[in-house]
């Protein structure tokens, strides 16, 4: 099986994902910071590598930054955060992440996103380069091409966005995803989607034609 480089700087999360990735089979290392990811990093080459995003000395998109300007990111790595967002997650993938996480990580998320990272060709080098991306609906896909999110919470973890493109975009997508959701769990009523999303109807209204989102469609029957 793989070996696996788990970074974070938390004691729990570390011990978690240990326990679940060695009953996989997988050899597990461990570090909480950058520094002892760097050294690890040196000598057990790893498979992939699962790296918090927020650490208390280096951070690790910054991290993730370093190992991909010295020529060091020669191996799949999945972002980690229990604070992620849009902008995150699509600068993490922009600097070689192949996926990103939100905590609390599933089980099944978990194995899901490492089983797809250690099927895919780690990019040679440099953040950016091309390599085959499927596009699968889950929470890791290519490694630079389709980067379906976790968005946790109300939302289900079916839903994915491609975040190979502009930041604008991507935002798009989201908020269209985001406001559809709304919609169809209040049945289309405007009036408690504005109070659920803290917009003013009218602005509300306006936001939603300009994502192109189809109001038809969440009409209550009847309406």
């Amino acid at each position: 099986m793989a070996t696996i480089l788990v970074v974070d700087d938390e004691l729990g999360i570390r011990a978690l994902l240990s326990e679940i990735l060695a009953d996989e089979g997988h050899s597990v290392e461990l570090a909480e910071n950058a520094a002892q990811a760097r050294a690890m990093r040196e000598r057990m080459r790893p498979d992939l590598v699962l790296l918090d995003i927020w650490m208390p000395d280096v951070d690790g998109v910054t991290l993730l930054k370093e190992w991909g300007s010295t020529g060091q990111l020669t191996m799949p790595v999945i972002m980690m955060s229990g604070h992620g967002t849009i902008d995150t997650a699509v600068e993490a993938t922009r600097y070689g992440a192949m996926a990103f996480l939100e905590k609390p990580i599933t089980l099944q998320k978990l194995l899901r996103a490492v089983e797809q990272g250690l099927t895919k060709p780690s990019a040679p080098g440099a953040p950016g380069a091309d390599a085959a991306a499927d596009g699968a609906i889950g929470p890791a896909g290519g490694f630079a091409g389709l980067q379906p999110l976790n968005l946790g919470g109300a939302l289900s973890s079916e839903f994915s966005f491609e975040l190979d493109r502009p930041l604008r975009e991507a935002r798009d997508a989201f908020e269209k995803t985001y406001f559809e959701f709304h919609l169809a769990k209040e049945n289309g009523s405007m009036t408690r989607v504005a109070e659920k999303t803290g917009l003013e109807r009218t602005h509300l209204y306006r936001k939603l034609k300009q994502l192109g989102v189809d109001l038809s469609r969440n009409k209550r029957g009847g309406a």
